[in-house]
């Protein structure tokens, strides 16, 4: 089993199921949240090792979560991945300015390369994946 944690803030009840169906199969624990007042308390209670995070949704938008998750001492060290419909660059570069360590846009993203680009992801942030003989946490 890997050795991390992923939150996933979607409102999208079918793509926050098939994400966590998906990163479930890999091996990861997986949490999910259906706004971004609801992540911002999984992140704070759920010590996650990674957050992807939607742009567009009730409550608060994706950049206001992410703005409230890199203030916050105890969650500002987590990786924030976007996941977006669009391909603006004006958005990329206004998520990234904010912390976020990706961004990646919906429409040209299979379920496994979205498992691969996790992974990646971790491994830039130094997270111990464990190995496949290493009993989960």
């Amino acid at each position: 089993m890997i050795n991390a944690r992923i939150l996933v803030i979607e409102d999208d009840k079918f793509l926050r199921r098939a994400c966590e169906v998906s990163l479930g199969k890999r091996g990861f624990s997986v949490l999910t949240a259906v706004d971004g007042e609801e992540g911002i308390r999984q992140a704070l209670s759920g010590s996650p090792d990674l957050i992807l995070l939607d742009m567009l949704m009730p409550r608060l938008t994706g950049i206001e979560t992410l703005e409230v998750l890199k203030r916050e001492e105890k969650t500002r060290h987590i990786p924030v991945v976007i996941l977006s419909n669009s391909s603006i660059e004006a958005d990329v570069q206004r998520a990234k300015a904010l912390g976020a360590v990706g961004y990646l846009v919906k429409a040209s993203l299979s379920l496994r390369e979205l498992g691969d680009r996790v992974i990646g992801f971790l491994e830039q942030a130094g997270v111990d994946l464990g190995t496949p003989e290493d009993p989960p946490r």
